[in-house]
This record gives C-alpha cells, sequence and structure tokens, in this order.
C-alpha cells in the first residue's frame, strides 16, 4: 500500500515508510483532531487508532471560539491543530509540533468500545457526537470492500473531508484492500483536481449530491477520463434524471456508477444500488450492505437498519463517553418502501413536512416535483407550519414558476408562499443543504 503526498509534489510513501508516533499514556484518553486530507493528517489519525486513545475527528475550519468551547467542556488529553492556536492547559508535544498535551492529568472515564467520535454537524460544529467502535469501522470498511471493485491496483483521492463518515470510509475500505491513496485538499469542483486526475490516474471519485450536480454544470459528462473505473453517490439523495445520466455516462463508458445510502451513526454505509439496476431501480437505494438488514416500520413506515456497524449512541459530554450501548435496530428518520424485488426507496424525511391548513406536506417531494417539472434545483423549507420557502442561489431560476406549479399541482395556496434568492446555500460538511441555517439566514434578513 502506498500514499501519495499532493502538497509535496506526489511524493509515493510506502505505508512501511509512514512513521507513526504513540501518545503516551496506558489508561484510554481523548484525543480532538483537527485534521484535514494531507498526508500528516492522516499519519496523526492512524497513529491515534492505532494507540489505546479514543479520538474526536474535527473540521480545522471550525470557528476558534468554537474549537475553545467544546475542548473546555471535554477537557482533551491531547490536541492535533495545524491552526497552533495557543491554549492555556496545553503544552507543545515533543512528538510533533502540531500536537498538544494537556499540563495536568485528566481525570475521564471512556468505555472500552469507544474509538471514533464524529460530530453531528461538521460545519458549524455540535458538542454532540457519533460514538463509534473500531469494531463499527473493521465491518464496515469490510462490507464496501466486498461490494465495490477496490483493488490494489488503484489511485484514490481522498476528495472527501475524512472527518466526515464518508470521506472517512473511503479511507478505511480503500486502506483494506491496499493500493495507493492520493492524501489531497483539492476537491473536484478545482480545476487542478482534473489536471492530477490525469497526473496520476484516478481510479475513482465519491461525491455528495451536490458535488453531482457541480459536475453536471461543469461538463463532466462531455469528456473521457481514461483511468476511471467506478463513482460512488451517497450524502443523500441524487435528483433520478442525474442519476440516470451519470448511470448513462458510464455505461458508454464502461465505468460503474454506485449510488449508496448511509448515516454516521451507521459508521457511513448501509445499502447500495448495484450499477447494473440503475436503469430499473432508478431512485432506489439499493439493498442492505453485507451483513445488514433492512425493515420498514408499520405504523409510521420509518426504516430501520440493523447491523455490526451500528453506533453505541451519542456523547454530549465527557460522562456519555463512560457508555457504549447499541440499540439493536437503527430508526434512521428517513420513510421508505419496498418494492416486490427487495429494493428500498427512501421517500422523505420524517420530520420534513410542513403541515399548512391541516394537510402534511413533504418538503422531499416537493423539491423532487419542481425539478422533475421545471429542471431546475429549488429547496424547500418549512416557516413553523406557518409558510412554505422556496429557496435557490441561481439568478436564473424562475420561481415565480415554482411557486405557480406547487399551486396548481399540490393545491397549496399562494399566500403561504414566500421566495428566495441567496447567493449560496448553506451546505454541511457532508455537502447536504443546511435547511436551518438556511431559515436562520433568511428570518434575519426578512424577518415578516
Amino acid at each position: 500500500m502506498f500514499f501519495i503526498d499532493d502538497e509535496q509534489e506526489g511524493k509515493k510513501v510506502p505505508i512501511r515508510d509512514m512513521e507513526l508516533i504513540v501518545p503516551p499514556g496506558e489508561v484510554k484518553q481523548l484525543a480532538f483532531l483537527y485534521i484535514d486530507n494531507s498526508l500528516e493528517s492522516v499519519r496523526i489519525l492512524f497513529s491515534f487508532l492505532n494507540s489505546v486513545h479514543a479520538l474526536a475527528l474535527l473540521s480545522p475550519s471550525l470557528p476558534a471560539d468554537f474549537k475553545t468551547s467544546l475542548e473546555q467542556q471535554y477537557q482533551p488529553a491531547f490536541i492535533y491543530d495545524k491552526s497552533n492556536l495557543s491554549r492555556e492547559q496545553y503544552t507543545a508535544s515533543s512528538l510533533h509540533p502540531d500536537l498538544l498535551s494537556h499540563r495536568q492529568p485528566v481525570d475521564c472515564i471512556i468505555a472500552t468500545q469507544v474509538k471514533v467520535l464524529l460530530s453531528t454537524s461538521g460545519t458549524t460544529g455540535s458538542p454532540k457526537f457519533v460514538k463509534l467502535s473500531e469494531e463499527n469501522l473493521l465491518h464496515n470498511a469490510r462490507s464496501i470492500a466486498s461490494y465495490l471493485p477496490i483493488s490494489k491496483e488503484d489511485i484514490t483521492p481522498l476528495n472527501l473531508p475524512v472527518y466526515y463518515s464518508y470521506g472517512l470510509s473511503v479511507l478505511t475500505s480503500n486502506a483494506l484492500c491496499g493500493g495507493t491513496i492520493v492524501c489531497t485538499n483539492t476537491d473536484v469542483l478545482n480545476r487542478s483536481f482534473w489536471q492530477k486526475m490525469e497526473d496520476y490516474g484516478y481510479t475513482s471519485i465519491a461525491g455528495v449530491p451536490f458535488v453531482y450536480e457541480m459536475l453536471d454544470r461543469i461538463g463532466f459528462t462531455k469528456k473521457h477520463y481514461p483511468s476511471l473505473r467506478y463513482m460512488t453517490q451517497a450524502g443523500g439523495k441524487l435528483q433520478e434524471s442525474l442519476v440516470q445520466k451519470y448511470a448513462s455516462y458510464a455505461r458508454e463508458h464502461q465505468i460503474r456508477f454506485y449510488v449508496m445510502y448511509g448515516q454516521t451513526e451507521a459508521t457511513a454505509r448501509m445499502s447500495y444500488l448495484p450499477p447494473e439496476q440503475v436503469g430499473t431501480k432508478t431512485g432506489s437505494v439499493g439493498i442492505p450492505i453485507p451483513g445488514g438488514t433492512f425493515d420498514i416500520d408499520a405504523d409510521s413506515s420509518e426504516l430501520k437498519y440493523k447491523g455490526p456497524n451500528i453506533y453505541g449512541g451519542y456523547a454530549s459530554s465527557p460522562e456519555d463517553l463512560a457508555t457504549f450501548e447499541s440499540p439493536e435496530w437503527l430508526a434512521t428518520g428517513d420513510l421508505a418502501r419496498r418494492d416486490e424485488d427487495g429494493y428500498y426507496y427512501i421517500t422523505g424525511r420524517l420530520k420534513r413536512f410542513i403541515k399548512l391548513f391541516g394537510s402534511r406536506v413533504n418538503l422531499d417531494e416537493l423539491e423532487a416535483l419542481i425539478f422533475q417539472q421545471l429542471g431546475t434545483i429549488v429547496r424547500c423549507v418549512a416557516i413553523e407550519d406557518k409558510s412554505l420557502l422556496l429557496v435557490t442561489d441561481q439568478p436564473d431560476v424562475d420561481l415565480e414558476e415554482a411557486a405557480r406549479y406547487l399551486s396548481t399541482t399540490m393545491k397549496i395556496h399562494p399566500s403561504v408562499i414566500r421566495k428566495a434568492c441567496v447567493p449560496a446555500i448553506p451546505l454541511s460538511a457532508n455537502g447536504k443543504p443546511d435547511y436551518t441555517a438556511i431559515i436562520s439566514q433568511y428570518l434575519n434578513n426578512d424577518p415578516k
């Protein structure tokens, strides 16, 4: 297995030459790792994964005041942060210039199973973490590697943040199979990414819906990439017309296109749609991953998942680290249906509803209908249960037309529909629309 250091002009490093540090201590302590996708960050990540300690993976771009607040609450024994912010209670470690150690012993009880903490809100940060074990990580990596065509000949770019569950799964599943991993902070929307794809010969691309929407805008499907063998999409539902477009492109160029579904609470993946079924099962999240099982609640239609990759609960305070209790079934919060062939379809979110004039309206369904009918991406947000807000960041999108369509088709009275064109749709770390931020932004600018 090899790593390519994109920051060092493509230097290739065999895994046997990656010098891991050895964090001190025999009692499990907590480390905060503010990591990007550089080789140095990956080295620190592997060092702590190989240690007795538990680690929280966090975005290095979190605001300084939030970092301070979070650290005061959890009192981690170690901090890795290349921004080198001053911390009064910490001292520079001799192990690494960007690693800090707590000056005083930290009294913290951490359950044996707790190994990795992932924030439930990557961009704005949250003191609430998902607790994952080494077994969770290993089972999910093995499962992913069993259905994706990962091989030791692959050259895989880390084009998603590794502090995000999808990005972390790309790292772990490819590391399990060998091959070459390119440690890079250049994402697919950067022009230089495509030059590096040609230089290195990337064999796969991973993306959330936003990434594939942007790739479509810049003409991805008009070009051919000889080294590309497969593409994966997760992190939310991609519009069905785009799924078909990428599937058609993949067939034309003998590339395999995988649509996947997962949640951080399941250590990333819960299902996948085999490429050969994309044409006939468009819109489906596919079948459970090897080792996993789905069920649909008879009363609420909520999708439930069972498997060895289910988390051990949430941590909202240091005291929560003392336990690790995995539920038998993970309640996904997604509404779903199962077809006669055993393929599952997400029909909406349990809480992504608005009640107008006594009738419940599925906001995810509205977005899909607008895209199917008008070919434009419009985000639908509930303002309490009083108004429906239509939002876009594209000036050429006709929100009036979208409002007329919803009024006619869904019988939503025009008086409760508001419209806003914003400079940019706020996104979470995983590339999904941040609906909470959207509504907050709107209300701050237009409280009426």
